[in-house]
C-alpha cells in the first residue's frame, strides 16, 4: 500500500485528505485493542463528499489510518491545543479518552511510522502546492476533515456544522476566511463558526503562508452533515450529503474564482 495518492489538476486549489484512510498494516493491527479496531475515527467519506465539486481540482489523499500515525499532526509530536484534550502524532486513546493500544507503541517504532506514512504524505502535498504556486502564482490548500458533532471528551456542547480553521487568520488573506465564513454563515439550517474549537491542524499551520502566496484553510464537518448515524458502521447519507455538497461546491468554486487576485498581489 503506497501512503498516498494524488490526483493531479490543472487549478489553484489543493485539497489536502489526512483522515479518510483505512488502511492498518497487519502487524499494527493486531496490536489495536477491539475498540480501536473499529477505527471509529476515521473522517468517513470525506473523499466521497468533496468527489467532483470542482474541475481542476489538484487532491492529495493519505491512505492509512490516523491509528498508524496522523498525517495532520506536529512531527516533532508538539500539541496543536496545549492545555486540552487532543490526540498525538500516533494516538494512545481514541476521542472519547479510551485507550487503542494492547501495547502501545514506542517511540522509535513511531520514528519509523512518521518516515514510512507521514513524511511521504507531506513531500507529496507540499510538492503539488509548490507546483501549483508555480503555474498560478497562487496555491490554497484546503484541508478536508470531519469529526462527531458530540464528543465531550474533546469539547464542550454539540460542535457546528462547519468548523473552519485559520489559526486566527494567520494561514490565510482576509479574504480566502471571508469568503468560506460568509458561505456558510449564509447556508440555510446549517450552523458555523471561525476558529472555534478547531483553528487548523499542523497541516494548515505549517503550509499557511500568505505572504508566500500559499494559503491555508481547514475545514472540519459535523459529521452529523452527511452521515446516516454518528455511530457504526457510520454510512454515508446521500439525500444529506447532497445539499450539503451545493454549499461546499460554492466554496470551493468561490475560492478559485479569486485565486488570481491573491497571486496578482505578490
Amino acid at each position: 500500500m503506497t501512503p498516498v495518492e494524488v490526483k493531479r489538476g490543472t487549478g489553484p486549489l489543493v485539497l489536502g485528505l489526512p483522515h479518510t484512510g483505512t488502511y492498518v498494516p497487519d502487524d499494527i493491527f493486531a496490536r489495536l485493542t477491539p475498540l480501536g479496531q473499529t477505527l471509529s475515527d476515521t473522517d468517513w467519506h470525506i473523499h466521497r463528499l468533496y468527489d467532483g465539486l470542482l474541475d481542476g481540482v489538484t487532491t492529495v489523499r493519505a491512505t492509512f489510518h490516523r491509528y498508524v500515525i496522523d498525517a495532520n499532526r506536529d512531527p516533532s509530536g508538539a500539541s496543536l491545543y496545549p492545555g486540552q484534550n487532543t490526540t498525538g502524532l500516533v494516538p494512545m486513546t481514541d476521542f472519547d479518552g479510551k485507550p487503542l493500544w494492547l501495547e502501545e507503541p514506542r517511540a522509535d517504532e513511531i520514528e519509523e511510522r512518521r518516515l514510512a506514512w507521514h513524511a511521504p504524505y507531506h513531500a507529496a502535498l507540499e510538492a503539488e502546492l509548490e507546483r501549483v504556486r508555480a503555474e498560478h502564482g497562487v496555491a490554497i490548500l484546503y484541508d478536508c476533515h470531519s469529526i462527531r458533532s458530540n464528543i465531550p471528551f474533546l469539547f464542550e456542547g454539540t460542535l457546528p456544522d462547519f468548523n473552519i480553521g485559520t489559526n486566527n487568520g494567520e494561514t490565510c488573506a482576509p479574504v480566502v476566511e471571508a469568503i468560506v465564513s460568509g458561505i456558510c454563515a449564509g447556508a440555510e439550517d446549517y450552523s458555523s463558526i471561525v476558529n472555534g474549537r478547531f483553528k487548523g491542524g499542523w497541516t494548515t499551520r505549517h503550509y499557511g503562508r500568505p505572504a508566500d502566496n500559499m494559503h491555508a484553510i481547514q475545514m472540519e464537518l459535523a459529521q452529523s452533515t452527511h452521515l446516516v448515524s454518528e455511530t457504526l458502521p457510520f454510512d454515508y447519507d446521500p439525500e444529506k450529503a447532497s445539499r450539503l455538497r451545493v454549499h461546499l461546491s460554492t466554496i470551493l468554486n468561490s475560492l478559485a474564482d479569486i485565486a488570481p487576485s491573491l497571486g496578482a498581489r505578490s
